[in-house]
């Protein structure tokens, strides 16, 4: 029986270290493509996303792959935006490789530090050839 409490304890402490060096790799992709937004560098954010990433704005418009978000991005009116995603929760499943990451976004008119829009998020990760990439995300717009 003390064998066998040990060696779930030993499988506890793996599996909630290994789960906390998969949020930590989430963790740094989600600052940099944050970094790459504030930046306007689309063509590096776009380096953390799947090719059939799936999107959906806080608006309400769905976008399906990499190459129409880049379209999308290059066709909105008006003047630039970038947004800051900030987690909340990030639960990692090891067996399937996929991730679920949720929190709050904020939009920001270029050269301004107030946001002007904002809500909720969700975001699908998946780890592909070794790097997590977002899959999907829904961005809900909410009252401020």
């Amino acid at each position: 029986m003390k064998g066998l409490s040990c060696l779930f304890f030993c499988f506890l402490f793996h599996f909630t270290f290994a789960q906390e060096s998969e949020k930590s790799q989430i963790l740094a992709q989600r600052e940099a493509s944050n970094q790459a937004l504030r930046a306007f560098d689309e063509e590096l954010n776009a380096t953390f996303l799947t090719d059939d990433v799936l999107i959906t704005t806080g608006a309400g418009t769905l976008i399906s792959g990499k190459e129409a978000l880049m379209d999308y991005v290059q066709e909105v009116q008006g003047p630039r935006m970038y947004w800051i995603r900030t987690p909340d929760e990030i639960i990692v499943n090891p067996e399937t490789q996929l991730a679920w990451e949720t929190g709050t976004w904020k939009g920001f008119v270029e050269g301004s530090e107030e946001a002007t829009v904002g809500g909720k998020y969700s975001a699908q990760w998946t780890k592909k050839s070794g790097t997590w990439l977002i899959q999907s995300q829904l961005f809900v717009t909410l009252p401020r």
